[in-house]
């Protein structure tokens, strides 16, 4: 089924979701929304200072503002000093690394692992989001 992201309301998104879902907590959505769009090209909807649907081929996750988890003892574990994102890493399969990696540093954000051929039969770089998720772009060798 088809959705209109941009329309959807809370309700019906939330019965949609199926399988692993992922989440990210922002101080700023409008500021993670633009960097996922301009360094890797990946589509933001619903976008609002508290929330934005991302998505990348069939997979969708979300971006909430820490305002927005106000009763959720999730925030309580967010680190004072960056980066927040440390531990995670989230693969962006079948983005260019070298070409995200070029957009990446146009932009000022910092490339912490540039784009290499992988044993495991990938190309692969790593750039941080600017409160330091740390994104994956990869494509197959060869």
């Amino acid at each position: 089924m088809l959705m209109n992201y941009e329309t959807i309301s809370a309700d019906d998104f939330g019965r949609s979701l199926t399988g692993l879902g992922v989440n990210l907590l922002t101080r700023d959505v409008r500021g993670l929304a633009a960097f996922l769009t301009d360094v890797f090209g990946l589509t933001a909807h619903h976008l609002s200072d508290d929330f934005a649907i991302v998505i990348h081929g069939d997979a969708i996750f979300q971006l909430h503002s820490d305002a927005t988890y106000h009763g959720n003892p999730l925030p309580q574990l967010i680190p004072e000093n960056p980066p927040r994102g440390g531990g995670i890493q989230l693969y962006l399969f079948g983005i260019d690394p070298d070409e995200a990696v070029t957009r990446a540093e146009a932009g000022c954000h910092m490339a912490i692992e540039q784009p290499a051929d992988k044993p495991h039969g990938l190309r692969e770089a790593t750039i941080l989001s600017p409160e330091g998720y740390a994104f994956t772009p990869a494509v197959h060798c060869g």
